[in-house]
This record gives C-alpha cells, structure tokens and sequence, in this order.
C-alpha cells in the first residue's frame, strides 16, 4: 500500500564525536530524537526555526541523505533511504532537491550559468535536442523573474546574490520536485529580492504542488510563509503547530523568548522594552540529555526540568510543547498573556 507521507522522519538523532579528554570522546548531540511528516496528497509549507546551533542544517543533511543518522529513519513514500535501491535514490534526487545559504559556494566558477540549466535537463532527459533545452531553460528562467539574455553566459560572479539563488529556483522550476529543503536560503540576500524568492516558493507551492521544508532562524520569514512550524532548540523539537497558532500563542518558554525578541515595526515603541528576560538564575546543572535543555534559561524551572527530559504534551488542537507546564490537563503557562502577537511588521 502506498504511504500516506511524503516524508516521514522519525526519532532522528546525530551524535558528533569532538575532542579528547579522560573517559574518552565527548560527544555532541547535534539532533536529539526529532520527528516531523510532511504528507503526500496535500503540498505542504514547513518552517524549522531556532537560532544557532539547533540542528536545524544538520536535520536537512541527514534528510538530504549528506548526512547519515546515528539513529532514526527518514522515509521518502514510506521507502528508508538507507535502504533504498539504486533506482529508487535515482528517483529521489530527481524528486527532492535543495537550496542552500550561500548564493555564491554552490556555484562552480569556472563554469557559466547555463550549465547548472543545462545538466538537469541532460541527465533527466528532459530535452531530446539542443533547441528544445534552450527553450526550457529560457521559460525556466523567466518562470523565476530572470530575461535570459541578461543571465545566459554569464559566470556566477557575474551576478548578484538573488540573481544566483533564482537561478537555483529555476532548476527547481525545469525538475518540478515533490519536495524542496531550503536551508537558511533568503539570509545572504537583500529584503527586496527576498520576499520575491519567498513569493516564488509560494507560487511554487500552490501551483506546481511542491512541498518546502524551509530552514530559518527568522521568525517573520516564517511568518509570511504561513503553513507549519517546527521550533528547535539544542537539537529538539521543542514546539510545533501552525505558524499562526503558535506565534500568536506560544506556549513553550523559548519560543516566547523568540516571539518578544522580535523588533515592533512601531518607531514608537522600543525594541528593548519587548523583551523578557529568559535567565532563571538556577545554577547549571551537569551536562547531560536526560533533562530539560533550556533549564537555565526558563523563568519557570523546577528542580524536575534538571532532572528528567519532558515529554510532547498538547497545548491546543493542532499545537504541541515538550516542557513540563501542559503535562496534566487544563495547566497552562503563567502570564502566557504577556505575549500574544507577533511582532514582525508583516
């Protein structure tokens, strides 16, 4: 029976090995037993949002297969990748591509544009002769807000930053993927061009069907996005739900911390005034996994977040918290009302 899921990722954790020392190894616990679904009949909108260090890279290259898992599954229509056929990986680069940071490091300078069109094309069997692939890659490029008179030929170095990541959309656009991993693409590019790279994706979205798992440390660009959220903390999940759910009523502490520390688009109010303080003043506990990770930081920490790892509990239909606060029915968050908005300016 074919799956219901597109993708399905499931207790997904990679441990890094760093440095020395007595005892052995230290390890890093990059992503710590993460899950999320992306179903198959209906295109889908994900962002996954934490600042630094949440894992958030890490779980899209393990997703990507870059990145083998120490534990867990990622199931592509039901199928695990480390176990998938040689035709079945085939089908799986064709069907789930990405778009990375960096507009200018995955381009290969000695070679023009074209030839990042042109590969697909050739190695997909898109095109049976040169003048049908010029004819793809022309619409591809205009299908992006491109004239390919000014692209065609050119190096990378010869263009702007959101003129190279377009480039990247256009290859979308010629392979139609059933899946995009976008990761942390719109940062290296100016405001402008970024809200027309997110509008694209969401043309993407609605007209072709192409699902996105969307990578980002900003909240507002999740916002505008709409759809899902995933918020990741030291490589867990610590929240999800709708992005309007969630950032209109965010329940775990640190996603409230992020919420207030978004700017008012109000020159009226100011930004320091909009943000709480998050620091408990408990002493660190010792390093461990078997507990609650943003202990030290949370206004509300027991001697139980140091001491055990919360469980996923239901705030509300459709939004889910793994913190201590919703685990017995009815027991919300204190002054949850505090911050209720979100302030991006979108």
């Amino acid at each position: 029976m074919p799956s219901t899921n597109l993708l399905e990722v499931t207790d997904l954790t990679r441990i890094f090995p760093i440095g020395g020392g007595e005892g052995g190894r230290q390890r890093l616990t990059a992503v710590d037993s993460v899950s999320l679904v992306i179903p198959v009949r209906q295109p889908t909108m994900m962002s996954v949002v934490g600042e630094s260090g949440s894992g958030k890279t890490t779980l899209a290259r393990m997703i990507l297969g870059l990145t083998p898992p120490t534990s867990g599954a990622v199931l592509y229509k039901g199928n695990d990748l480390r176990r998938m056929s040689r035709a079945e990986w085939g089908q799986y680069r064709r069907e789930v591509q990405a778009v990375f940071q960096d507009p200018y490091g995955i381009y290969n300078p000695f070679y023009r544009i074209d030839r990042v069109l042109t590969l697909p094309i050739a190695k997909f069997r898109l095109a049976n002769f040169k003048a049908e692939a010029d004819k793809l890659v022309d619409e591809s490029l205009r299908a992006v807000g491109l004239r390919p008179a000014d692209i065609r030929g050119r190096y990378p170095h010869q263009l702007s930053g959101g003129e190279r990541q377009r480039v990247m959309l256009a290859r979308l656009y010629l392979l139609r993927p059933k899946l995009i991993i976008a990761d942390e693409p719109v940062t290296m590019i100016d405001a402008a061009v970024r809200s027309l790279f997110l509008n694209i994706l969401l043309d993407f979205k609605e007209t072709y069907g192409m699902s996105c798992l969307f990578i980002t440390h900003d909240l507002s660009v999740s916002h505008y996005l709409g759809g899902d959220l995933l918020i990741m903390f030291r490589g867990r999940a610590v929240e999800r739900g709708t992005v309007d759910g969630v950032l209109s009523e965010p329940a775990h502490p640190y996603t409230r911390s992020l919420v207030a520390s978004l700017p008012s688009a109000d020159p009226r109010h100011r930004w320091q005034d909009r943000i709480e303080s998050v620091i408990s003043g408990r002493e660190a506990a010792e390093e461990t996994q078997d507990r609650c990770l943003y202990a030290e930081r949370c206004p509300y920490v027991t001697d139980r977040c140091l001491a055990e790892r919360p469980g996923v509990h239901q705030v509300r239909p459709g939004q889910e918290a793994a913190c201590f606060l919703y685990d017995a029915a009815g027991h919300d968050l204190p002054g949850r009302a505090a911050v209720t908005t979100i302030r991006s300016g979108d």
